[in-house]
């Protein structure tokens, strides 16, 4: 198996085009066409990581953090980042990073922590914008089931719970084909007229290249005619943050004792408590101050997060309970639910989890 193969595994569960305009994801260091013999899966790609791959014969990191997130200008060992990068490639070690292309996956970081929270009834708190494309094309009519069903197999006309839509109109299409070209139906120089069924399925966007592979090799003509647009529906399936229900409301000091028992927390920096149960908990791993209105806006009773600055506790406004537990503790178990999804799709391959503690924040 490839680090291409593996990297394909992985964009199933978090496609690249999900991740945040600002991050860097993908594969950072290595050769797409190596082989790969172990994985060591962290959340963070730091020089002691580098070390214990190099221990455990891993040629393959799978880390959430990006170890390289803005441009290097020179690559001398200067700080943690080069060193790190120097040592894989040294050793021949390859990175790849998911980060919020994770961070946006239904079944990503925020799924973990409700699963280890017990929240029930999830859904993502802010749904990503843009990702739904709509594809129209112009078939002749007796071809037209054939296509679809090559276009559904390629990942079009899926909607929420519903697979294999679409929307067909049957008209009249011409065309005269030029001297130089090779018509399937009609003649060169004279109009043809065809009748023609417009195709017109939706898709996300980490399938356009699927979808658009599966239009060009299966459509009857030359010259496809078709168009892509970019819809504003928002699709609940991807996004930021998820909100979900207690099955037992909690009061909210036993509440916080069961967040830092599950969460491996030694203390919880938060906002006034509201004296009233915690049902509806809406939870963001990493820098999530930005969802604040966002959580109050969905009526959650607490909002987890991390990194809340000062002036961001006044935004509670005594609607919510905002309980910062820490960037690392938001994100802990991210390389549990990689190692669970990894080993799962590839039994037989070696797959470590990293001992490797990587927070660098310390509590005295």
């Amino acid at each position: 198996m490839k680090v291409k193969d593996v990297a394909e595994i992985l964009e199933e569960l978090a496609p690249l085009e999900y991740a945040e305009n600002f991050d860097n994801v993908g594969l950072l260091v290595g050769d797409p066409d190596m082989s790969v013999t172990n994985i060591l899966v962290t959340l963070d790609s730091l020089e002691n990581v580098i070390d214990e791959a190099i221990g455990k014969s891993c040629n393959l990191i799978i880390s959430f953090h990006p170890i390289l997130f803005k441009g290097l200008k020179n690559l001398t060992g200067s700080n943690y980042i080069e060193r790190a990068v120097i040592k894989a490639v040294q050793n021949n070690i390859s990175i790849y990073c998911l980060h919020t292309a994770l961070d946006n996956s239904i079944e990503g970081v925020n799924a973990k922590i409700c699963e280890v929270l017990e929240v029930k009834n999830t859904r993502i708190l802010i749904p990503q914008q843009g990702t739904i494309k709509k594809l129209t094309t112009y078939v002749p009519r007796t071809h037209s089931k054939v296509l679809l069903e090559f276009l559904f197999k390629a990942g079009a006309g899926n909607i929420g719970n519903y697979s294999e839509c679409s929307f067909t109109v049957e008209g009249t299409g011409s065309y005269k084909a030029g001297r130089n070209a090779n018509p399937v139906k009609g003649k060169k120089g004279e109009l043809h007229l065809e009748e023609e069924t417009q195709i017109n399925v939706t898709f996300p966007k980490s399938k356009e290249k699927s979808v658009l592979n599966a239009l060009f090799e299966h459509h009857q003509y030359e010259e496809v005619a078709y168009e892509i647009y970019t819809l504003d529906n928002v699709d609940s399936q991807i996004g930021m943050g998820m909100i979900g229900e207690l099955e037992i409301p909690q009061a909210e000091k036993d509440f916080f004792n069961i967040l830092k028992n599950k969460m491996n927390v030694s203390c919880i920096r938060h906002s006034d408590f509201l004296g009233k149960k915690i049902r509806k908990v809406a939870v963001l791993g990493g820098s999530g101050a930005f969802a604040i209105t966002a959580a109050k806006n969905s009526g959650a009773d607490v909002f987890i997060t991390s990194d809340i600055k000062y002036h961001q506790f006044f935004e509670a406004e005594n609607k919510i309970l905002l309980a910062d537990i820490g960037h690392y503790e938001t994100e802990q178990f991210t390389k549990n639910l990689l190692l669970d999804y990894l080993t799962k799709k590839m039994p037989n391959f070696a797959i470590s989890l990293s001992k490797s503690i990587t927070n660098p924040i310390k509590y005295y």
